[in-house]
């Protein structure tokens, strides 16, 4: 999984890591944030935190375009810069009146112009590591670990807002409101060493960060640009904007976790859990499982003894820490709303391996899917994750109705949550690291800054689309509300095999 690797994609992987548990710290309780602090109704919240969304996912185009002229790495700093400024404006608790909403909404700008610079060039570079032809065939590999490193960083992210929050209110006396800008405080940490680590390790990778040189000339390590015919450059534009208008309701539905889910998961969840399941809910329990399923595979495909031993060891050392952890398992545990976005990237991070592994076995055999076709397949797997929401939401009373029962109110079980989650991120593996490569990989060399912010202006009208779900929350059934998903991710699935030869065909 991680032989044969440029060195440069862990360094890249590892500055993002940082920047991304930042943003999933603030992301974790942001729409949270909204209803409590500034008394806003669901849909008024959901509508900001969309918009947030998409200027994140919307200004990496002309991050892009920038780059193109100026530079990717410069670019990259000055986004982590401009973020940092954002991060410190919004940890800085105001109150709720309107200056404080006004205050708020210009960090959000802030972090949105920095994260516009910052993240869609980094993927280029990440993307660019891979035109060496010694690492070619490394491409859906090395962004599947890529994106397995976000979510390592996402994954911690909820436990520290969460945590971070509680001790503010024990310590400091702060009140709950307050304590959710001491997580936001945590991005500007991040961001330091985020930045730290990029400039330590730059000798790895700066033969891609691209732009010209202080004598005006083209970096020498840098690769000539493939030259492709009018033709062939049309043709894989419209390939990617098929993909892109794909893509939109992939993000639409996916980026409920931070809203309706959430808000399923604070109105409609248990609030506490015992025995086992509340292992889940430790942070450090699903590193331990994480560590196991590593520690699996080089067990059986290390090529020495002493790496299976190490291995054997490893296991052996989780599996008796989580042994320890459950003698210890008494009475129950509280939980929160927040808590349950850990499940995505813990199943991400404990998943990539396996996902590598069955399509690396599929493409020995010749019958790996492109990506084109694993894109199709997260969408109805997408499809299925809502229909589990929507199975679990029988019988529920709607939002409204549950918010005027009190102490009648109806509560389900943790693993409605859980296992949603586990099908959603099947769904994503197979669709963000595979559309990141695709668009790599198709985009004409001279506009590579530009497709890839192509990606994300896709990515950033899904994610102002996330606020119908918000709009939705309130009379309607809920399973309804999972309905509307459900059917937009089967119309997607369904356009994406209809265009298929014409998107394998520039693959």
């Amino acid at each position: 999984m991680f032989e044969g690797q440029p060195k440069g994609l862990f360094a890249l992987a590892l500055a993002n890591t940082g920047e991304r548990f930042g943003y999933y710290t603030m992301l974790a309780v942001f729409a949270l944030f909204l209803r409590a602090n500034f008394g806003l109704a669901p849909g008024t919240a959901g509508f900001i935190y969309s918009s947030f969304l998409m200027l994140v996912y919307f200004l990496p185009l002309f991050g892009g375009m920038m780059a193109d002229k100026y530079g990717f790495g410069k670019m990259v700093t000055i986004g982590i810069l401009i973020m940092f400024a954002g991060y410190l404006l919004l940890a800085v608790p105001l109150g709720g009146d309107i200056m404080a909403l006004i205050t708020m909404i210009a960090a959000l700008v802030m972090i949105g112009i920095g994260t516009g610079l910052f993240k869609g060039n980094l993927q280029v570079m990440v993307g660019d590591l891979y035109n060496a032809p010694e690492y070619a065939d490394k491409r859906d590999s090395g962004f599947s670990i890529f994106y397995m490193a976000i979510n390592i960083g996402a994954l911690f992210a909820p436990t520290a807002a969460v945590k971070i929050m509680e001790w503010a209110q024990a310590n400091l006396g702060v009140s709950v409101n307050d304590s959710y800008h001491f997580a936001f405080a945590v991005a500007c940490a991040s961001l330091i060493l985020s930045i730290a680590i990029y400039y330590l390790t730059r000798s790895t990778f700066r033969h891609v960060e691209g732009g010209k040189q202080a004598n005006g000339k083209d970096d020498n390590n840098a690769a000539p640009a493939e030259e492709l015919s009018p033709a062939d450059t049309k043709a894989r534009i419209v390939a990617l904007c098929l993909v892109f208008a794909v893509v939109i309701f992939f993000w639409m539905a996916f980026h409920q976790n931070g809203l309706t889910l959430t808000y399923f998961a604070n109105e409609f969840t248990v609030k506490s859990v015992e025995g086992v399941q509340s292992m889940a809910f430790d942070v450090f329990n699903l590193v331990a499982v994480i560590i196991i399923v590593y520690a699996l595979f080089s067990l059986f495909q290390s090529k020495t003894g002493r790496g299976k031993a190490i291995a054997g060891i490893v296991l052996a050392a989780c599996a008796g820490f989580l042994a320890w952890r459950y003698t210890n398992v008494e009475g129950s545990m509280d939980i929160s709303a927040p808590i349950f976005q850990q499940f995505n990237p813990f199943y991400v991070v404990a998943l990539t391996p396996v996902s590598l592994a069955i399509f690396g076995a599929l493409a020995r055999k010749g019958k790996e899917p492109s990506a084109p076709r694993k894109i199709a397949y997260g969408m109805l797997v997408a499809a299925v994750g809502f229909g589990v929401m929507a199975f679990f939401s029988m019988g529920l009373p709607s939002p409204d109705e549950q918010a005027a029962a009190g102490d009648n109110a109806t509560f389900v079980s943790a693993n409605c949550l859980i296992s949603t989650y586990l099908v959603l991120t099947f769904a994503e593996l197979l669709l963000s690291p595979m559309g990141i490569s695709f668009v790599s990989k198709v985009a004409p060399p001279k506009y590579k800054g530009m497709m890839m912010g192509g990606w994300f202006v896709a990515t950033a009208v899904g994610n102002f689309l996330v606020s119908v779900g918000g709009f939705l929350w309130g009379s309607l059934p809920l399973w309804s509300v999972w309905a509307v998903f459900i059917v937009l991710c089967l119309l997607s699935a369904a356009f994406m095999f209809i265009m298929m030869k014409r998107l394998e065909k520039v693959c």
